[in-house]
């Protein structure tokens, strides 16, 4: 009897890890997604960092933060910040094969005569794996 619920207990599991899934939810630092676009007046060029991912066939959703280079020309009186910025930003980019479209969004900081707010883009990209 013994014998018998060690093979059932095998065969069982054997079907059961034997199926192929279809979709994959998987969390990782880099996933090799380079991308350029547009938000608030000016342009950004970033790379997908620490996420979520989730793959389906040939397309995969990854939601997570964006290391970020943005280039945006200071528009103020007085003195000026420089026109490229390192920031963080967050978003969702979806993968179809190679190409990635991507929604971020960013933080502009409170200054002197604006509040604090969020920006949201739109870029598209390259994936390298």
């Amino acid at each position: 009897m013994k014998n018998f619920m060690y093979a059932a207990g095998v065969l069982i599991s054997g079907l059961c890890f034997s199926q192929e899934g279809n979709s994959t939810i998987k969390a990782s630092f880099f996933d090799g997604v380079a991308v350029a676009g547009y938000v608030d007046h000016g342009a950004f060029i970033n790379f997908t960092g620490p996420n979520l991912s989730l793959t389906h066939k040939h397309i995969k959703f990854v939601m997570g933060m964006l290391p970020s280079l943005r280039i945006k020309e200071d528009r103020s009186p007085g003195s000026k910040n420089s026109p490229v910025m390192p920031t963080l930003g967050a978003g969702l980019t979806m993968v179809y094969k190679k190409i990635a479209f991507q929604l971020p969004v960013y933080y502009n900081a409170k200054t002197a005569d604006q509040d604090g707010n969020w920006k949201i883009g739109i870029g598209v990209g390259y994936s390298f794996k």
